[in-house]
């Protein structure tokens, strides 16, 4: 296997997150997104989809999704289990890495890419030239600021997103409010519960 990503990017950490937790090395390349390297003709070959992570396996099958890329690596090295060991858990895993990449990481994407100079064009990921509309940055503020509460009350219901274990959708949730920076968005002060869920989700990583 070999593993093309962009460690700084928003889901190449989701994927490095992952993989450090449960300690698996791969042979990585990194594609430089800030010299448009996943632009290439030569990365097009590899991923044509354009993106990063893609996770090369033997037998030339490239996964370009980082749920499809942990779903499997997951049923490789099972132990330290991040999606579940029952299908309830895997449920609510699942349910809950969709609904922060819908509610969360795709709309600070959206801001991101709609407003900086650098994205001119270029407002969605991948191979396709799409021209900015301002409308998304406020939409995206928009959406960050109702789901924030919403997660603030289910985690003072419990220590972590989908049952009584770390996973994968704490992981995401890390991923996403790190990631809020990157457009000067942060947890506000009263989401007390959410700002005591990071410190556990990050010692959990440490």
């Amino acid at each position: 296997m070999k593993l093309y990503t962009y460690d700084r990017a928003p889901n190449p950490r989701r994927l490095g997150m992952f993989l450090k937790y449960k300690g698996i090395e791969i042979e990585t390349a990194q594609v430089d997104l800030r010299k448009a390297e996943q632009l290439t003709d030569e990365y097009r070959a590899i991923n044509p989809e354009m993106t990063v992570p893609a996770l090369k396996l033997d037998d030339g099958t490239v996964l370009s999704e980082v749920i499809g890329i942990c779903t499997y690596l997951e049923q490789i090295y099972p132990d330290r289990p991040l999606l579940g060991t029952t299908a309830l858990e895997r449920a609510l895993v699942v349910s809950w890495d969709h609904r922060l990449f819908a509610a969360m990481i795709m709309p600070i994407a959206d801001m991101l890419r709609n407003s900086a100079e650098a994205f001119r064009n270029r407002a969605l990921a991948g191979p396709y030239d799409v021209p900015q509309l301002a409308e998304m940055v406020e939409r995206g503020r928009l959406q960050l600021h109702y789901i924030l509460p919403d997660l603030d009350a289910k985690l003072a219901r419990g220590a972590w997103l989908a049952g009584d274990n770390f996973t994968f959708a704490d992981i995401d949730l890390l991923a996403a409010v790190d990631f809020m920076a990157w457009v000067k968005e942060s947890v506000p002060e009263e989401c007390a519960h959410l700002k005591a869920w990071y410190a556990r989700a990050q010692a959990e990583l440490a």
